[in-house]
């Protein structure tokens, strides 16, 4: 049928009750008319089948593995001519309008994936996709929390998070050495008002860089004044609108 390739991070879901938990999670942001749904690393299917059987969809999916391919559209010909073989991470975006993603991420590039949906959020209505438990629990983290870093400040500036459940690693084949968490973004209508993109993005970069230290010293090249006592905490300290502040007083 197909081989297991670790060098691409290939876990397949195996789990059919986890499979219609996830896609049932994405029917219901889903619009009503003509909605377009992007499937990153289909692998062999085990949300592609169901995905298939919502009415009235534009899809596509994007896999790497050209054995995957094969066996997709040998196993439902009607996938023929709507997988672009290519990495997600290379990838132009999929639809000229509005569109979602639903995935099964690897875990080795998952960090990337949640970047490249920053790249498409003009046009990214939700993303529903399972991570690593660990990547999962960054990305939604709160400020003030061990784990809340650079990737939960980036996405949460842009999306609202929800951490909808978490799946055991025997759902999967074979089974992956950590647990993994399935989470949900949607673009957030008060986006923080910051300085510039660029600002905001180098800033929260630069303060985590040198978490343990307070922000007065791990920032102190992008200011020429630090006496604001929020310079007194450490980046994980600050909210996100705290960051978006702070922009307005770089150099």
């Amino acid at each position: 049928m197909y081989t297991l390739k670790k060098s691409l991070g290939q876990h397949f879901l195996r789990d059919e009750n986890i499979s219609r938990k996830i896609v049932t999670s994405l029917r219901e942001l889903l619009p009503a008319d003509g909605a377009r749904l992007l499937e990153v690393g289909p692998g062999a299917g085990a949300l592609t089948k169901y995905l298939l059987e919502i009415e009235g969809i534009d899809f596509k999916a994007v896999e790497l593995d050209e054995e995957k391919i094969e066996y997709l559209q040998k196993t439902w010909p009607s996938l023929t001519g709507k997988i672009v073989h290519q990495s997600v991470l290379d990838m132009d975006k999929p639809f000229e309008g509005p569109f979602t993603v639903i995935g099964n991420f690897p875990y080795n590039i998952s960090s990337q994936i949640l970047f490249k949906m920053l790249d498409w959020r003009d046009q990214l209505l939700s993303m529903t996709g399972m991570f690593q438990k660990e990547v999962a629990q960054r990305v939604a983290a709160p400020s003030g929390n061990k784990v809340y870093g650079v990737i939960s400040v980036l996405i949460q500036a842009f999306f609202k998070v929800e951490y909808l459940f978490e799946v055991h690693e025997q759902c999967f084949q074979p089974p992956p050495k950590v647990k993994s968490a399935v989470i949900r973004l949607l673009p957030r209508a008060d986006l923080p008002s910051f300085r510039d993109e660029k600002s905001f993005f180098l800033l929260v970069k630069t303060a985590f860089n040198q978490r343990r230290k307070t922000l007065r010293n791990a920032v102190k090249p992008l200011f020429e004044q630090t006496e604001d006592p929020v310079f007194n905490k450490r980046a994980e300290q600050l909210s996100i609108e705290d960051f978006a502040r702070l922009t307005w007083k770089m150099r």
